[in-house]
C-alpha cells in the first residue's frame, strides 16, 4: 500500500502477492517499489501506475529487499530464508511484467526467461537474512542475519569486506542517509549499535538500554535515536551522546517492529503489530497536519 508521507492519505494498493509482505522499499526517486513476501517472491512495482514490472521467484520466504541509491535503479538485492544474498539485473528481464508460474513474452510468442540473478557469498550466512542495505558506496552491500552477524560485502570481490558479531537477537538494520555523514543503526537484544555509513565494519557507538530493542533509527544531525520493542508498545527517544531517555510516545497497542525517518528528517514512522503505521513529528516548527 502506498500512502502520502506527510498526511498519511492512501494513494494506491499494489495487488499481486499471495502471502504476507515482510518488507517494502522505495527507490531513491520513488519511481519504483520493491516488496519481499512469504509467497516466495519479490516484486518490483511502478509507483505511478501500480503495475508489477518484475516478479522475482525464490525458493523460500523473502525477508529483505534493497535498491541502490540511484534514479530508476536497474538492480535489486534480496535476502531471506534461503540464506542467500541475491542481486537481480532488472535491465536484462525479457518482459516488463513476468509471472512466476508460466511467464510469456508481451506478444504471446512463448515462455520468457526469468530475470537474471547471481548470488553473493554462497554458504556464508548461517541464518535467514533479515535486512539488506545498499551502502552509500554502490560497491558495498550490507546484510544482517539471524546468525547475529552483520556483513559488509564488496561486490567487486563478492566477499565480505568486514563482519561484526552482535550480542543479542537481531532486530532492524537501517541506514541513516539524512545527514552528510550517514550511519548504520542496528537493533539487537537490549542494545543499539551505530556503525559508520562509509567505513565498513567501523563501530561508532553501542548503547545498551533496560528494554529489549526490536527497531532503531538514528537522526545523526539532532543526535537522537528512536527505538521500539517486541515486549513494549511505547516509542522511546534517546540522546545519542549520553544514552539518556528523552521522550516516550504512546499510541501503539502492539509490538513495534520497524522505525524509519522521512527523507527530510522532520518525521519518523513506526510500524506495529497492531496493524497501524504512525507518523510522529520530529521538529519544533509546524509541519504538514501538525501545528
Amino acid at each position: 500500500m502506498l500512502r502520502d508521507g506527510v498526511t498519511g492519505d492512501w494513494i494506491g494498493t499494489f495487488l499481486g502477492h499471495k502471502g504476507a509482505v515482510w518488507q517494502a522499499r522505495l527507490s531513491s526517486d520513488a519511481s519504483l517499489a520493491a516488496t519481499g513476501s512469504a509467497d516466495f517472491s519479490a516484486k518490483i512495482w511502478d509507483t505511478h501506475t501500480g503495475v508489477c514490472l518484475h516478479d522475482l521467484t525464490h525458493a523460500h520466504i523473502v525477508r529483505a529487499v534493497a535498491f541502490p541509491s540511484q534514479p530508476r535503479p536497474q538492480l535489486v538485492a534480496t535476502g531471506g530464508f534461503e540464506k542467500k544474498l541475491r542481486i537481480f539485473d532488472l535491465s536484462r528481464s525479457s518482459t516488463a511484467n513476468s509471472t512466476s508460474s508460466s511467464p510469456t513474452s508481451p506478444n504471446g510468442a512463448g515462455p520468457s526467461s526469468p530475470t537474471p540473478s547471481y548470488e553473493i557469498g554462497p554458504g556464508v550466512h548461517g541464518g535467514p537474512i533479515k535486512s539488506v542495505i545498499w551502502g552509500t558506496d554502490l560497491n558495498i552491500l550490507i546484510t544482517a542475519a539471524d546468525d547475529k552477524k552483520v556483513r559488509w560485502w564488496d561486490l567487486r570481490a563478492r566477499s565480505p569486506a568486514a563482519r561484526f558479531e552482535l550480542e543479542g537477537p537481531l532486530g532492524t538494520c537501517e541506514l541513516d542517509s539524512i545527514s552528510s555523514t550517514p550511519s548504520l543503526s542496528v537493533a539487537a537484544g537490549k542494545s543499539a549499535y551505530f556503525f559508520s555509513g562509509t567505513q565498513p565494519g567501523q563501530l561508532l557507538k553501542k548503547i545498551t538500554t533496560s528494554k529489549d530493542i526490536a527497531a532503531v533509527a538514528l537522526h545523526t544531525e539532532q543526535r537522537k535515536f528512536v527505538t521500539g520493542g517486541a515486549g513494549d508498545t511505547w516509542v522511546r527517544v534517546y540522546d545519542f551522546d549520553d544514552g539518556s531517555e528523552l521522550e516516550v510516545q504512546k499510541g501503539h497497542h502492539g509490538p513495534i517492529w520497524t522505525i524509519s525517518f522521512s527523507p527530510d528528517g522532520k518525521l519518523y514512522a513506526t510500524g506495529s503489530e497492531d496493524g497501524t503505521v504512525k507518523l510522529w513529528k520530529f521538529c519544533s516548527d509546524p509541519y504538514g497536519l501538525w501545528r
